[in-house]
């Protein structure tokens, strides 16, 4: 059924691996499934160690949307690790940026233009360092990356940002104002915004919200926001 506003879901999945210890994708895909978004961002997607070696993104894909791109950000003999978009409508001008910051983890972010039946979009996803010295530069990259097109912007992922004006938060809002504001992490007890949408430009947050049936599911809930983007 056709929405009146475009909807997005970012999720960190902890590998598929949930508060119980199992690798589950089936129940994954049946939480995403429910609140039938039009563009999934997915945080720590991890093929590696894989004994049956299935490709956790393709599944994911094939359940969830004809699109889709990868952000790498660990590789190993045995499988990769990173982020990932899948989306209904097709993707154009994909890029994988790197963030990464002296010796700490690898990061990156991946953007994209989307042409959607709400208009087109500029898509930034992304998956933010553990240090506020790491996520001071890489907020400034992201400003620049929202920046490059003259597009309604949607950003998301987890940012990793816990504090409650941090630089992270003053940086984007400053060019996506429009942002959600719901506590994801831990996910058995949540009080901290990791998780979050951002939209500027034409793109605007009409409503967000979160799914506490997540929490066996992964140590993140989703975040899922239904967005306008009329101006």
């Amino acid at each position: 059924m056709r929405r009146d506003f475009l909807r997005v879901l970012s999720w960190n999945i902890h590998g598929g691996v949930g508060r119980d210890g199992r690798f589950d994708l089936a129940r994954i895909v049946r939480l995403v499934e429910r609140h039938d978004p039009d563009i999934v961002a997915f945080q720590e997607v991890d093929s590696r160690g894989r004994l049956d070696g299935g490709a956790p993104l393709s599944i994911l894909k094939e359940a969830l949307g004809e699109h889709a791109a990868e952000g790498r950000t660990i590789s190993a003999p045995d499988g990769h690790y990173g982020h990932a978009v899948i989306s209904r409508f097709p993707l154009s001008g994909t890029r994988v940026c790197d963030l990464s910051f002296r010796s700490r983890e690898p990061r990156c972010a991946i953007s994209a233009n989307i042409e959607t039946p709400w208009g087109p979009l500029r898509l930034v996803t992304t998956h933010l360092g553990l240090s506020i010295w790491e996520r001071r530069l890489q907020s400034s990259m992201l400003v620049d990356l929202a920046r490059e097109e003259k597009l309604p912007c949607i950003m998301m992922g987890d940012f990793n940002d816990w504090f409650s004006f941090g630089w992270v938060r003053r940086r984007l809002r400053a060019v996506l104002p429009s942002r959600t504001m719901e506590q994801t992490f831990p996910s058995a007890w949540p009080f901290l915004r990791l998780d979050r949408i951002y939209c500027g430009g034409a793109a605007a947050i009409v409503k967000s919200w979160t799914d506490e049936g997540a929490a066996p599911i992964s140590d993140h809930l989703p975040i899922i926001a239904d967005i306008s983007l009329a101006g």
